[in-house]
């Protein structure tokens, strides 16, 4: 901080100097021989004579070229810089369009994706997916489904279903052409149906993977119409397994249970019918449900995905699809008991006497033969437990007639085991509704 309250006699040298030096004192009039003398070896000269004061001036220098030269070149700086601002100020145009502007072009990227990616993958599976409009009496809907070996579509039953027998179906396949079709045959049970488009199916068959072999936590890809907006593409996992889900209708013969794939992949009215495919581009499930926050759990409910939707696997749909394909009618699985609706316990058990005309224990049927009684508790099956009895259900219908699986079961307080080999109840009519 400079001090401003020094006097006007005070000398301009600095307050500091270098250390080893001693401030010398300054003169007064009456004793400057005495105290100032010259440096050893120069003639005392008196101190205000004009020789003294010419010697002590310093020599003139020339001007500083150099100084001189870089101010120059920053004044003509400024000034052009000053001088193209104020011409923009003055010529540009006062709303702001540029007559001489362009953007440049889209660069030439290449538009394949990696056959594993799911871009790869929709890709592959669009072409196969195709949109149901059905028409009935008083009802209409749409819904999606798939094209598998011979030009068959596979979708929902519930999908198909208000069409009865006099409406009308007709399917528009990916490259926006359509055809019209026909019910070759439909499950209920299992909410599996396919029909036949008329004329010849351009569209590829969509391959069938293994739904068996899809854990938690696999990629899939959803694909189908949502809200009428066909070929749409969504991506999610596989969130869980063996889910136990209702389907179809909400009562009578368009009910189903299904032992569902349960995905986050975004699921809405209309994706009903369409493939769940892997990153290979094989199915592995058929969307059929979501879950909404008011409880409903059907497609038909006009409510939106909130990451919690159901397929049905593969492997249950593959045998369905191809005795609906032979027959016209599926057969559903089936051990032969009649469950006990209002027990409460650990498992599920078997009536204690016949209800509505259905006796507990068929005779002669695969449980009976297997040596279940009236009033036992399932326990588990193929070792994985059961705690009521949709999920008991579900279990047995996801298997084909023939199969076996191995009961833990409670008997009179006694844990047994038994191998059951799974049968099929009588089956429909074969005529298509």
């Amino acid at each position: 901080m400079t001090d401003n309250t020094r006097s006007h006699g005070a000398s301009d040298r600095p307050e500091f100097l270098p250390a080893g030096h001693e401030a010398p004192q300054e003169p007064s009039h009456d004793s400057w021989g005495a105290r100032w003398a010259p440096p050893p070896g120069v003639p005392r000269q008196p101190y205000f004579t004009e020789t003294a004061f010419t010697e002590a001036a310093p020599e003139p220098r020339g001007p500083n070229l150099a100084l001189f030269t870089a101010l120059a070149v920053v004044i003509a700086l400024v000034a052009g810089g000053v001088a193209s601002w104020g011409t923009f100020l003055l010529t540009r145009p006062t709303s702001g369009i540029d007559p001489g502007y362009t953007l440049s072009g889209p660069s030439s990227l290449p538009t394949a994706r990696p056959p594993g990616s799911v871009a790869g993958v929709a890709a592959k599976v669009l072409p196969s997916v195709v949109s149901l409009e059905v028409k009935g009496n008083s009802e209409a809907g749409t819904g999606s489904g798939f094209v598998i070996k011979g030009g068959y579509v596979v979708t929902n039953n519930h999908v198909v279903a208000v069409s009865g027998q006099v409406g009308n179906i007709r399917v528009r396949y990916n490259d926006g052409t359509s055809a019209a079709a026909r019910v070759v045959g439909r499950d209920p049970n299992s909410d599996i149906a396919v029909v036949k488009p008329d004329g010849t199916v351009r569209a590829p068959e969509l391959a069938l993977g293994n739904s068996d072999g899809a854990v938690v936590g696999d990629p899939v890809i959803a694909v189908g119409s949502p809200l009428g907006l066909t070929g749409t593409v969504t991506t999610g996992i596989i969130s869980s397994l063996n889910r136990p889900v209702e389907a179809g209708g909400s009562t009578g013969s368009d009910y189903a249970l299904i032992n569902a794939i349960q995905t986050d992949a975004a699921i809405n009215p209309g994706n009903s019918g369409g493939p769940l495919v892997n990153t290979a581009g094989e199915v592995i499930g058929v969307n059929s449900a979501i879950a909404t926050v008011g409880g409903g759990s059907l497609l038909g409910q006009q409510a939106g995905s909130i990451g919690l939707g159901f397929a049905i696997p593969v492997n249950q749909v593959r045998r369905i699809a191809q005795e609906l394909i032979t027959t016209g009618a599926a057969r559903t699985s089936r051990i032969g008991i009649t469950i006990d609706q209002n027990y409460q316990g650990e498992g599920v058990r078997i009536a204690t006497e016949t209800e509505g005309g259905a006796v507990p224990v068929t005779p002669g049927g695969p449980a009976a033969k297997a040596g279940l009684r009236a009033g036992d508790v399932i326990l588990e099956v193929d070792g994985r437990p059961v705690s009521d009895s949709r999920e008991l259900v579900v279990t047995i219908r996801s298997k084909a007639p023939g199969d076996q699986v191995r009961l833990r079961f409670r008997h009179d307080g006694e844990v047994r085991t038994a191998t059951v080999t799974v049968g099929a109840a009588p089956a429909p009519s074969a005529a298509p509704s």
